[in-house]
């Protein structure tokens, strides 16, 4: 009996030695399988580079002030608003605030929190849904490869990847990293970003209080935004804190300062967000880079607009500040604009693009009146085409014929109506009206201009040709609006173009003639940097010679007196010359007028987005240059203009004598009768611009 109960006993130790053997030798060969496993597939993938990561960025625009110091204007969000700030930017207090409620070991682990790890473990294989097992450097790693994948395997890989990962980062560049990479909310990537988006301010003006805030919202951004609940993200904040002062990270009395703190954020709860509406100016920087990128990268377009917004670009604009301000300040209270005479309820539209023509650059620019209220409208100022009237005939007509020796302002020549003049050159038949339709005989270049004689523009054209003039426009001028069919009498010496001209356009035309006949091209921004510092577009300023010195100085004269005594003599300013010309079109559906001081150029259009006619007392587009010219040169010292009175007068047309006998049929001595009778040539303010349509 004993004997048998000693076999079963052996039996049963030989068993279960059996047993145990087995279980080893399994898992030896699990442990190998495993070690193969992590040698083949995990450690080959663990290794990660921060230069491989491309972070979207958000791009700023910048501009200069009075100081010459450059100032942040906008910042530009695309998918991700992200503005990247080194560690020594950060608050010392924001740091140790994440590392209080996220990763108390961080200072002193490799990588991994091995006793958070285990208890993580657990709760996994025990069905618990709280797993906390990661550490701020493995929370890094899955913002950066969108690893969140929630497997054994995917866990594993990390664990490997954050061990590694701190073999080659230390602790300061993985806190960078995650202190910008993270998600706050609302759109925030990095704490920048989430500092100005809740508190209005930079990270580094933060307090204790507002940076543990902030802080709280990464483990629920929903659930944790102070504009969804104020109360939760307190509590939170309070957690954070607790644990700062638990940690030894604050003092008490910093503890119960933070906690007492009244934090402002720059909305209530649930209050909407109000939308970010750029400028008019902004917008036409937008348009340009990318317009750039395209044309000098090579870039798609969609490529160059990916980039501007997420490529975290440095974009110098060429805005004065101040300058912007005040046109702003006019065109959008609706009640400083001029007013319609006949009842017209329809808000009187305008575009105005100011250049200094110096360097090209254009200091503001404002498309539309009243407020602003959308993103990427209809800019009438740089976008919008419209007819220009007399307002081109200084770059159309008269410059050119200046520039090539056919015109003075001495020049004698007849205005008359079709019974007394025949052009050469024009379609048969067609011959403009002035308006009002009267006419002063035998008169000056400098005569003509000033009071805008359509009659006189024609005669010019036709010894000219439309031709010439045509290619000046587009050719020394840069104008891009026109179009073939532009090449003809009634679009070049009367303004009647097909689509017309932009604002943008003209102003930069008439810069040439202010900068004594250099065409600087205008221009919205001077330098783009990428991320790094690289530069991606300098925009030195591009430049070719228009006009001649002598034509630019010798139309300064002519437009000087144009603005002091003709058309545009509401554009005077008390404390500074003056050079310009107005312009009408057909029934009054646009008025213009561009002109330039020693200092600027300004180029205003008015009118209704569907052209109807315009009742004003007086010319509104004028009226508007006057107030934004008159704020900007309130404080500018006095400047002369470069002019010049020109040679004597030439005889394109005939003599003076031909020309009066030719305009009176009578015989000579009549004549100087007559001429004793006429007076000075100059005169004074026209009772209302004489322009139209050949229609009319």
């Amino acid at each position: 009996m004993a004997k048998n109960e000693t076999k079963r006993s052996g039996g049963f130790w030989r068993v279960l030695g059996t047993i145990v053997l087995i279980g080893i030798l399994t898992g030896l060969l699990f442990t190998c399988i495993f070690a193969v496993y992590i040698k083949n597939c995990i450690i080959p993938s663990s290794e990660l580079d921060l230069d491989d990561f491309n972070l979207n960025q958000s791009s700023t625009i910048w501009y200069q002030d009075e100081s010459g110091d450059w100032q942040e204007l906008v910042t530009l969000s695309g998918s991700e608003k992200r503005k990247w700030v080194s560690l020594d930017e950060i608050p010392d207090y924001m740091e140790h605030a994440l590392v209080a409620i996220e990763d108390k070991r961080f200072y002193s682990h490799n990588g991994v929190d091995w006793l958070r790890t285990g208890k993580a473990a657990v709760n996994m294989f025990t069905g618990s849904r709280t797993f906390g097992g990661s550490t701020i450097t493995q929370q890094l790693i899955k913002n950066l490869t969108h690893q969140d994948d929630v497997t054994v395997q995917r866990k594993i890989l990390e664990i490997f990847q954050a061990l590694e990962f701190e073999k080659k980062y230390d602790k300061d560049d993985i806190l960078e990293w995650y202190l910008n990479v993270v998600y706050f909310g609302e759109g925030c990537y990095g704490v920048q970003t989430a500092a100005q988006t809740y508190f209005g301010k930079d990270v580094n003006e933060l307090s204790i209080a507002e940076s543990a805030a902030i802080v709280g919202i990464t483990n629920l951004p929903t659930y944790y935004d102070p504009f969804y609940s104020v109360e939760q993200n307190k509590e939170r904040q309070e957690s954070v804190l607790k644990c700062m002062y638990d940690q030894k990270y604050i003092t008490k009395s910093e503890y119960e300062e933070a906690l007492a703190e009244e934090l402002v954020f720059v909305r209530g709860e649930n209050e909407p967000r109000e939308p970010v509406v750029y400028s008019y100016y902004t917008e036409n920087v937008i348009r340009d880079v990318i317009e750039d990128l395209v044309e000098q990268k090579g870039y798609s377009e969609q490529v160059a607009e990916h980039l501007l917004y997420n490529g975290g670009y440095q974009i110098y604009c060429c805005m004065d500040k101040e300058i912007q301000n005040k046109v702003e300040a006019i065109y959008t209270d609706t009640s400083l604009l001029p007013q319609s005479t006949n009842g017209n309820t329809n808000q009187l539209q305008s575009g105005i693009v100011i250049i200094d023509q110096y360097t090209g650059n254009i200091v503001a620019t404002v498309g539309g009146t009243g407020e602003k209220t959308r993103n990427f409208g209809y800019d009438r100022a740089t976008q919008a085409t419209r007819p220009s009237g007399s307002s081109i005939k200084p770059l159309a007509v008269y410059g050119p014929a200046v520039e090539y020796g056919l015109i003075t302002p001495n020049t004698w020549v007849l205005d008359a109506d079709s019974e007394k003049i025949s052009l050469a050159h024009a379609p048969a038949g067609w011959y403009p009206k002035n308006s009002p339709n009267t006419y002063d005989g035998v008169i000056t270049i400098l005569t003509a201009l000033q009071e805008s004689k359509n009659t006189v523009s024609a005669q010019i054209m036709d010894k000219l040709t439309p031709s010439a003039s045509y290619d000046f426009l587009t050719n020394r001028l840069n104008f891009t609006s026109l179009v073939e069919g532009d090449c003809d009498f009634a679009p070049l010496a009367l303004g009647q173009q097909t689509w017309g001209v932009t604002v943008r356009e003209m102003a930069q035309g008439f810069a040439a003639l202010a900068n004594d006949g250099v065409l600087t091209q205008s221009r919205t921004y001077l330098l783009v940097k990428n991320s790094k510092g690289d530069i991606v577009l300098d925009n030195q300023p591009k430049t070719q010679v228009a006009f001649s010195q002598n034509t630019a100085r010798v139309m300064t004269y002519m437009l000087n007196n144009a603005a002091t005594y003709g058309t545009g003599s509401a554009s005077r300013l008390n404390n500074m010359p003056v050079a310009g010309k107005t312009g009408t079109t057909t029934s009054n559906c646009d008025r213009w007028f561009v002109g330039y001081t020693p200092y600027y150029t300004c180029a205003v259009w008015t009118g209704y987005d569907t052209p109807q006619y315009m009742s004003f007392s007086g010319n509104p587009a004028v009226t508007i240059w006057h107030d934004v010219m008159a704020s900007i040169h309130a404080d500018l010292p006095y400047k002369d203009f470069n002019m010049s009175y020109g040679g004597g007068p030439t005889s394109i047309f005939g003599t003076r004598e031909e020309l009066e006998k030719l305009y009176t049929g009578e015989d000579e001595e009549e004549e100087e009768s007559e001429e004793g009778e006429e007076g000075g040539e100059t005169g004074g303010e026209t009772g209302g611009e004489p322009e139209v349509s050949p229609e009319e």
